[in-house]
């Protein structure tokens, strides 16, 4: 008894300190979110200070990933507030000027900078002043920067227009080498997404179609340039920007200011001091500043009733349920499901950014706009920055899609990966034998390597689907089968070519969007009457993002060499690797499509980069 005493007493105690531990967390959140209210808006400078990415639906990482430090690297903004924060400040009296402080910016995708650089552009033609800072600009700092009415350059910083292009990893001599076959299963000339895993270089068809893709997005980023800042002299500067740097002795700020690519080379304490001039001084911070979540939380509010419904699919699809930031194919079903249920909709507006994955969640998504749509509610569909592959398979059912030419979509091809063994186990002197009572026992064998026969039937598989991808896309262009499986093939396309090929129908954004959905929908100013639906944040999640905004740091500064050599596309090559061999068997996913949004590590990758480094060294 005085054992059992004991051990109840031990339980007891360990209970009690839970409980404790438990509460003095709860009231520490509730301290930490009430002390991170943002502070009331008064008269400045609207402080537009990116510390990190602009994506079109910031991540939310779950416990395991705040417990791992799995989680975005840095910051994350949602394109939509900064553009209606841009729009407010316009006609607002308390902004007095607006500051671009993109020092420690990364960036995020070419189609959202140019939707920002026309908001910063409305305010500049406003007449109110935006004036930009950094000591390095690269090509989507200065996508942004190009609109505002003044560019500022750090004395020892430069501009480094690098367009598109640059190297991926090849995984091939890799597996070789850890004894691992990639057995791939596909459909589609130009499906360059299984070419990592079976060559170590580009074949001649994947390149001929990149080659055209970043030729197509550099002209693309060349127009919005010209059309922001006309006097600037871009093209000499990327033709040779080492003789332009020899014409300026050697400094890469004078070769920026003598090509008209900025206007001032001054220091951070010149630059605030010109925002003291603009919006007044202020003797703790230098000028009087309007913090960006503080402006936006007072003055970018979402209708919750409007008629017209905004769901966005933005990041990886994948199967089941996910947070913000991920595509999870059961997720946005459910957030349709339940507007449509509950009434008050009379049109849809899905926004893609997202470069496919799971067939079966990009299917779960078709289904439930379908569903939507079938109650005769008109649905159109903003692709953002990336459109392609099971992001085009969601896009089918609209009855209108916009795009824009730096869009990157198409992707129409079929992909299987099943990683198998037998190399591994011969390297380790092991061996694997079994019986088989039908010719698909035990298949796919991933010890021995699948059968004859599992190989005919998971590419039946693949076959199968790509034949269904052809049908849906035919019946949603009105084509036939055949004529779409021209335009196939795995090819990624740009949103001009696609416009051109017949896969979208028009260019235009979110507004144009909205606008065709009221029209389509005959409401009067729609703009005014969207609700954006997304899923309601639970009492944990709001504790686990109070947690991740305080994990989350901000970028660091981007120098000349940071802007040209970002340090995440080992990190995103990685995780690339592990999700395509760990992912969903059949894949509707563009692989080679340029990311825009930062590498998000999860637990799951930061196990596999340390199993294989430990395999390898």
């Amino acid at each position: 008894m005085k054992f059992a005493r004991a051990i109840w007493k031990l339980l007891v105690g360990v209970k009690d300190v839970l409980v404790l531990i438990f509460m003095l967390l709860f009231f520490g959140l509730i301290y930490a979110g009430l002390s991170s209210r943002p502070a009331p808006v008064k008269d400045g400078i609207l402080a537009f200070e990116l510390e990190g990415a602009v994506v079109e639906q910031p991540s939310k990482p779950g416990l395991t990933e705040l417990a791992s430090g799995g989680t975005a690297a840095t910051r994350e903004y949602r394109l939509r507030d900064l553009v209606a924060a841009l729009d407010a400040a316009r006609e607002d009296d308390r902004v007095k000027a607006v500051a671009l402080d993109l020092e420690r910016f990364t960036g995020g995708g070419q189609v959202a900078m140019i939707d920002l650089a026309e908001a910063v552009r409305r305010v500049r033609e406003s007449g109110k002043q935006v004036i930009a800072y950094s000591p390095a600009y690269g090509d989507d700092s200065y996508m942004v920067a190009s609109a505002a009415s003044e560019i500022w350059l750090d004395p020892l910083g430069a501009v480094a227009i690098a367009g598109p292009g640059g190297n991926n990893l090849y995984y091939k001599g890799l597996l070789d080498k850890l004894g691992i076959t990639p057995n791939v299963y596909r459909v589609g000339t130009h499906k360059a997404a299984v070419e990592p895993f079976i060559r170590n270089d580009m074949s001649p068809e994947a390149e001929q179609n990149a080659q055209a893709l970043g030729g197509a997005l550099l002209e693309s980023w060349r127009e919005a340039v010209a059309k922001n800042r006309p006097k600037a002299k871009i093209d000499p500067y990327m033709r040779d920007p080492v003789g332009a740097l020899n014409a300026a002795g050697g400094e890469l700020s004078r070769a920026a200011i003598g090509l008209g690519l900025v206007d001032k080379i001054a220091t951070r304490d010149a630059f605030e001091a010109r925002l003291a001039e603009l919006g007044g001084e202020d003797e703790e911070t230098g000028y009087k500043r309007i913090k960006l979540a503080a402006y936006v939380n007072d003055s970018v509010s979402d209708d919750d009733s409007g008629s017209i419904g905004v769901v966005t699919v933005a990041g990886m699809i994948v199967d089941g349920q996910a947070s913000a930031g991920t595509a999870g194919g059961d997720s946005i079903a459910a957030i349709i499901e339940k507007a449509v249920r509950k009434g008050g909709l009379e049109a849809l507006v899905v926004r893609v950014d997202s470069p496919g994955g799971s067939v079966l969640a990009s299917e779960r998504i078709r289904q439930a706009i379908l569903n939507a749509k079938r109650r005769d509610m008109p649905i159109v569909v903003s692709m953002g920055n990336v459109a392609a592959s099971g992001g085009y398979w969601v896009s089918t059912p609209a009855d209108f899609i916009y795009a824009e030419p730096s869009t990157v979509t198409g992707s129409i091809g079929v992909f299987g990966i099943l990683p198998s063994f037998e190399g591994t186990l011969q390297k380790l002197g092991l061996g694997a034998d079994g019986i088989k009572t039908t010719p698909l026992s035990g298949e796919p064998d991933l010890l021995n390597g699948p059968s004859e026969q599992a190989d005919q039937f998971l590419q039946a598989g693949v076959n199968s689907v790509y034949q269904r991808f052809l049908a849906i896309v035919a019946q949603s262009r009105k084509k036939p089968p055949a004529a779409i499986d021209q335009i196939a093939q795995g090819r990624v396309w740009d949103g001009g070519t696609a416009r051109q090929l017949g896969l979208v129908d028009g260019f235009g954004g979110m507004e144009e969007a909205i606008a065709k959905a009221g029209e389509l929908a005959k409401i009067t100013d729609p703009q005014d009457k969207v609700r954006y639906l997304e899923r309601p944040v639970s009492f944990e999640e709001q504790i686990l993002e109070l947690l991740a905004n305080d994990q989350a740091s901000p970028a660091p500064p981007q120098d000349a060499f940071a802007v040209l050599s970002p340090d995440t596309s080992l990190v995103s090559a990685l995780t690339d690797l592990r999700s395509i061999l760990a992912g969903p068997r059949i894949q509707v996913r563009c692989l080679e499509c340029p990311s825009s949004a930062p590498a998000r590590v999860k637990a799951e990758d930061l196990s596999f980069m340390a199993a294989l480094r430990a395999w390898l060294f």
